[in-house]
């Protein structure tokens, strides 16, 4: 069914997504489940046409109201935890219903490319997503730029790589061109920018030419899973991230990786501190490294199937 352009209005992306529910609703066949990624269809679909079945809800991003409405719904697919707490507060009332939908990665995939530097060549830092400033890409290149000045820390590089153009979700060249301004003169050859990679096994090549992954996103109420450093993680690369709901599923602090609070005052210097110690230690590298790893692996494609396909299972099931 053809659907229709978002726009930068909130009403009107919701009228547009009502009316083309109500279009396909008119033509859905007969069914046991009907698995729902759209806001306000599954508000008013088991009422409007009982033959498709159990209505499924998937909420891959933080939920903005809707939940309130649907109390209707056999069973709503959180994509991260940090989802299903704000679902849950906006009603309680389906908190049984709230069922994990792991973002699958190719774990396989990933780990293949998971070949990493050693001494001397210098420890890689990189972040890969949207060059935008919600994602913390400044307070990066400020704790770089700390680390620049010591002269105890082995040889390092940072790479930045993603989109940057606002059409395609970055800052644009203006906030990278600032970003050059601020940070060349401390940080020299050590940073580089790059552009995105869609093609799946370069990126995987990508992350795996890395030690240290950095993801210090600021923005609190738009994150929601973090499916970069899941795979990042996967390439064997040791994740860095700030302290935001979202990523606690992914990291824990010292285990499978290093959490800095992005709301201190001193997040520059935390952030700094837990990049050089990182840096300075090959063997706790490498420890985080296997033990991230390890845990990515929950989120691989075969393991995410027999989740979503279990919870299924149970919606259709009779009740014992």
């Amino acid at each position: 069914m053809r659907g229709a352009d978002h726009t930068r209005f909130l009403p009107l992306n919701l009228w547009q997504d009502f009316w083309w529910g109500v279009r396909v609703s008119r033509v859905l066949p007969a069914a046991d489940i009907v698995i729902c990624n759209s806001p306000t269809l599954p508000a008013w679909l088991g009422r409007a046409r009982a033959s498709v079945g159990r209505v499924v809800a998937v909420v891959a991003r933080m939920p903005k109201g809707q939940g309130r409405t649907y109390g209707g719904v056999a069973l709503i697919l959180a994509l991260s935890e940090a989802v299903a707490m704000k679902l849950r507060v906006e009603n309680s009332r389906i908190a049984s219903r709230i069922a994990p939908f792991p973002f699958p990665i190719d774990w396989a995939l990933h780990a293949r490319f998971a070949a990493k530097s050693q001494p001397p060549t210098p420890v890689a830092i990189g972040y890969i997503g949207r060059v935008h400033p919600e994602k913390g890409i400044r307070l990066l290149l400020a704790a770089a730029a700390r680390l620049a000045t010591r002269a105890d820390l082995p040889a390092w590089r940072l790479e930045i790589a993603g989109p940057i153009r606002v059409q395609s979700g970055g800052g644009g060249e203006i906030f990278r061109d600032a970003l050059v301004a601020e940070f060349a003169p401390a940080l020299g050859a050590r940073l580089t920018f790059s552009g995105p990679e869609f093609e799946a096994e370069k990126l995987a090549r990508r992350y795996g030419a890395l030690d240290i992954f950095c993801y210090p996103s600021l923005a609190d109420r738009g994150e929601t899973f973090g499916v970069a450093v899941a795979e990042a993680m996967a390439a064997g690369c040791v994740p860095v991230v700030s302290g935001l709901e979202c990523f606690r599923e992914l990291v824990c602090d010292g285990d499978s990786g290093l959490v800095f609070d992005h709301t201190s005052p001193e997040a520059e210097q935390l952030l700094a501190d837990a990049l050089a110690r990182l840096i300075g230690n090959n063997s706790l590298r490498r420890e985080l490294a296997a033990r991230a790893q390890a845990h990515a692996r929950h989120f691989d494609f075969a393991e995410c199937a027999r989740t979503v396909l279990g919870d299924l299972q149970r919606t259709v099931s009779p009740a014992k």
